[in-house]
């Protein structure tokens, strides 16, 4: 009987703690709210930044929070027309460049604070490359994909204590075997192809944004091959990765394109 309650409660918490990610209407695990994610990523932004050397290039500055700015735009244009201006709530829009020439990355945390690193300007190159990472940077955020993340690890810790509870009865050597797989099978089964759906996702949402801003979101084939050709090294096996390969990425771009271009409306010089 505490076997099947303890199974009756996990079940009932994954199913009531689900909401709806904008734009793809995919359904998501949510156990953390949003207001205690903005919170969280107010937190870690400042610290961050406190940590950081900010640019004094004023030209490269003034850039990314142009684009960043009209991406805004954008997202709370789509977000009011779409009956979902509240998901917005909480959110302060901030735009910060990080002196780091040797860092190629950019990231929006919960509430829309925003880091690009310089490293990563010169793959971007133009204001389209910019419009590319910043959609994509504010779509993990617009889909609260770390809240999932979160999500995901409270269950997946949830599911291995109802695991151990389910074998209380079994043999040592099968709770033991339970033990040293369950998290193995967790991230190569759960976690690597969340965090690769959740990039997917991130790219076909941020040139929706990228698009409706009045940036050519066809320009986001090049910035990838771009930023294939600046990748040094080996990697590793896509299903073992948290980022899809580059080649799968570009192709499912190319498949997005006829529908994200609708969207799309230069913008005035």
């Amino acid at each position: 009987m505490k076997r099947l309650l303890v199974f009756a409660a996990a079940v009932g918490i994954f199913v009531t703690a689900c909401t709806t990610v904008p734009v793809t209407g995919r359904r998501q695990l949510s156990l953390v709210s949003s207001g205690e994610m903005v919170t969280l990523g107010e937190q870690n932004y400042k610290q961050t930044l406190e940590q950081s050397k900010l640019s004094t290039n004023k030209v490269q500055v003034d850039r990314i929070r142009r684009v960043g700015g009209r991406i805004q735009k954008a997202v709370e244009q789509y977000m009011a027309e779409h009956g979902m201006a509240g998901q917005l709530e909480g959110f302060k829009w901030e735009f910060n460049l990080i002196e780091n020439d040797t860092t190629v990355n950019a990231w929006c945390m919960p509430g829309g604070k925003v880091a690009f690193y310089t490293g990563i300007l010169p793959i971007c190159k133009d204001d389209n490359g910019i419009a590319v990472v910043m959609g994509h940077e504010i779509a993990h955020a617009i889909a609260n994909h770390s809240g999932e993340r979160m999500s995901q690890a409270m269950a997946l810790d949830l599911g291995g204590q109802v695991g151990s509870i389910l074998l209380s009865g079994k043999t040592q050597q099968t709770q033991q075997a339970f033990q040293l797989l369950y998290p193995i099978g967790a991230q190569v089964g759960v976690i690597l192809p969340y965090s690769r759906s959740h990039e997917l996702e991130a790219d076909k949402m941020g040139l929706i944004f990228m698009a409706m801003a009045g940036y050519n979101p066809e320009t986001a084939v090049a910035f990838w091959e771009r930023m294939a050709a600046s990748s040094s090294g080996g990697r590793p096996p896509q299903f073992l990765s948290t980022h899809p390969a580059e080649q799968a990425r570009i192709d499912r771009i190319r498949a997005d394109l006829p529908e994200i271009m609708k969207y799309y409306t230069p913008a005035k010089k």
